[in-house]
């Protein structure tokens, strides 16, 4: 049996995916290109994509794929909506949404899982307020990854390790949205984190 790797997750996952298939021109094709990670390689991320969102779609983005390895990339819409739309995300919330569908998962094949975490650049000073919803989040998913026995891809500590040495707008000019450099970090980290 070939192996299938299914990257899941929000517009930082997704990033052009339709206009440039079938990975787009972020991190998962930095890591298809690389040549080091094998098998069928499908991206679904989603722009603007929230847990609930993940949840309802799993079954047929994720599961119907019969994936050996799942990569979730998901939180920072999470986050942002409450700020920007008046939509919060409660953290038990996203919790258990990410409890469901990583044991629908396990129960399907029992595949390799990767967690990543979702990641903020304070570009604005009034994105420091973000940290009281976005932090408690990233727990969750350090909680899931423990939980589930997957690898944890710690995207937030390395670029805010890097923001102090370099602009947090040469990463993400907006603070959400890597830029190039920030996607090829974020490739090698993943590599680096799952083995390959």
């Amino acid at each position: 049996m070939s192996n299938v790797t299914v990257f899941i997750g929000d517009s930082v996952t997704d990033c052009g995916r339709l206009v440039q298939p079938p990975f787009g021109d972020g991190y998962v094709s930095n890591i298809a290109l690389s040549g080091r990670l094998t098998g069928e390689i499908i991206n679904v991320g989603t722009s603007g994509h929230r847990m609930v969102d993940l949840e309802k779609r799993w079954d047929v983005d994720v599961l119907a794929h019969k994936p050996t390895l799942v990569s979730v990339a998901i939180g920072i819409n999470d986050t942002w909506r409450r700020y920007d739309d008046n939509d919060p995300t409660s953290v038990d919330e996203f919790e258990e949404r990410y409890r469901r569908v990583l044991q629908a998962t396990k129960a399907q094949g029992n595949p390799d899982l990767v967690l990543c975490e979702p990641f903020l650049l304070a570009v604005q000073e009034e994105m420091n307020l973000w940290r009281e919803d976005l932090d408690p989040k990233i727990a969750v998913v350090h909680k899931m990854a423990s939980e589930f026995g997957a690898k944890l891809v710690r995207f937030d500590q390395r670029f805010n390790d890097l923001a102090k040495e370099l602009s947090m707008l040469e990463l993400a000019e907006d603070g959400v949205h890597p830029s190039t450099l920030g996607h090829t970090i974020m490739a090698e980290l993943w590599l680096q984190t799952v083995g390959l």
